[in-house]
């Protein structure tokens, strides 16, 4: 498995090898070791998500409050996604930049990203299964989100798609809102929250 750095701190691209035979296919989306080079720290798994959603879903963006914050780690069961990032630390010298990932099951890559930032993802199949690895459970009082159709964010949805979206995420604030509110994590915080994970507090 390999382990690249995206251009936002905290963000992380893992391919593991797939291996073909005239059965199909066999790949690891997730492995510890790799995981623990890369980063220097062991995931903490509280929770295991799993959505299924229809061609054109848009879920997101979402983000959790820092402290504890929720670090995922994404990857694809079946079909195929637009996985986007952004950068919501206020503070950070990316805030604001996004970064989109196209991930599918037939490729097994996954993405990790850490507390304070953003996630969200465009379903490109039918039928698309996403599995997710929370790093704590979720909790109704401390989930958020931003608008994925911001204008200011201009996030990189595949076009032609008719985007299939919640209520809930359709009215949520505007980057720009969320920031006048204090609603986004500090970027110090988050960075003490990395700094406990890797035992260097």
């Amino acid at each position: 498995m390999t382990a690249t750095p995206l251009t936002i701190d905290g963000a992380w691209l893992f391919e593991p090898r797939v291996f073909p035979d005239d059965r199909g296919t066999f790949a690891a989306p997730f492995q510890a070791p790799a995981f623990r080079a890369a980063l220097g720290f062991d995931l903490t798994l509280a929770q295991a998500n799993r959505s299924v959603s229809r061609r054109g879903v848009i879920r997101g963006i979402h983000y959790a409050d820092v402290p504890p914050g929720q670090a995922k780690y994404v990857h694809v069961d079946a079909g195929s996604i637009r996985d986007v990032l952004v950068d919501l630390r206020r503070g950070s010298p990316t805030f604001g930049r996004h970064e989109a990932v196209d991930l599918s099951a037939d490729d097994g890559r996954a993405v990790y990203l850490a507390e304070g930032l953003g996630h969200g993802f465009q379903a490109l199949e039918d039928g698309t299964v996403v599995g997710y690895l929370c790093s704590t459970s979720y909790d109704p009082s401390a989930e958020h989100g931003i608008d994925p159709f911001d204008p200011d964010l201009a996030l990189p949805w595949v076009p032609g798609l008719d985007p299939v979206v919640s209520g809930k995420d359709r009215a949520a604030p505007s980057l720009r809102h969320a920031l006048d509110a204090g609603a986004l994590p500090l970027v110090n915080l988050c960075d003490e929250q990395y700094r406990a994970l890797r035992g260097t507090r």
